[in-house]
């Protein structure tokens, strides 16, 4: 049954609008594990805009479900990975200019760096996904790494308007999922996912964990932390 992994980025996006010290994103990462969130997802960035390095310190020591650590495939961050020692690491691409994520790792031409940061990382413990779009030349690729996961970047299904487009995102997504499952890859996803556009994609089938913040953060504004993450837990368990 698919997992939910709650991402706390944007409590530190609020926190960090102030520059002080409220809301705290390890409180809220405790709140969303009560509430049925099997996993919390961060991106510590190269230049701190939300996340920092005490919230990772602290929630290494707090999580109680699994910890997993999205970050860019640098020799800095993989240092902090190898010593906090996340369950989970997800490689993702990094502009300093984006206001977030903006498309999957490009697996083809950065192979040799991607396979030696995954090698360093698993050698250190920790699980690996690679963030990737719904390409087969890039899953065929994310295989050769040595790599334990994919995480599909969901991005253009959820940003599809018309129906048509919706659909052949969604059969982009469905492909991939069947291709990762059959070379040996688990297969997670995320990335502009609300509790609408979920549901068609839960259906499919075939995926662990949906990595998802934006969305619910929004809705625990208005209807609190703990009825956000339940609503969605529903919505991807019981697609």
């Amino acid at each position: 049954m698919a997992k939910l992994g709650l991402n706390v980025d944007h409590i530190a996006t609020v926190r960090q609008a102030r520059g002080g010290n409220e809301p705290d994103p390890v409180t809220a990462a405790a709140l969303g594990e009560l509430a049925g969130a099997e996993g919390i997802t961060i991106h510590l960035r190269e230049d701190r805009r939300h996340i920092q390095d005490r919230d990772l310190d602290i929630l290494r020591r707090t999580v109680k479900t699994r910890l997993n650590l999205e970050m860019a495939a640098t020799q800095e961050m993989v240092r902090i990975a190898l010593r906090i020692k996340p369950e989970q690491v997800t490689l993702v691409p990094e502009k300093r200019q984006e206001l977030t994520t903006e498309g999957g790792l490009d697996v083809i031409i950065n192979a040799k760096q991607i396979a030696d940061t995954v090698k360093r990382l698993k050698d250190g413990g920790i699980i690996v996904s690679l963030f990737v779009d719904p390409n087969q030349e890039q899953i065929k690729a994310a295989n050769k790494t040595g790599t334990d996961y994919i995480e599909i970047h969901t991005g253009a299904y959820a940003e599809a308007q018309l129906w048509d487009d919706r659909k052949r995102e969604l059969d982009n997504i469905d492909t991939a999922i069947k291709l990762a499952r059959k070379v040996g890859l688990g297969v997670n996803a995320g990335h502009g996912l609300n509790y609408v556009n979920v549901k068609a994609l839960a259906a499919l089938g075939g995926i662990e964990e949906y990595n998802i913040g934006h969305s619910i953060i929004a809705r625990a504004m208005l209807v609190g932390l703990e009825r956000a993450v339940r609503d969605m837990v529903e919505l991807i368990k019981y697609a």
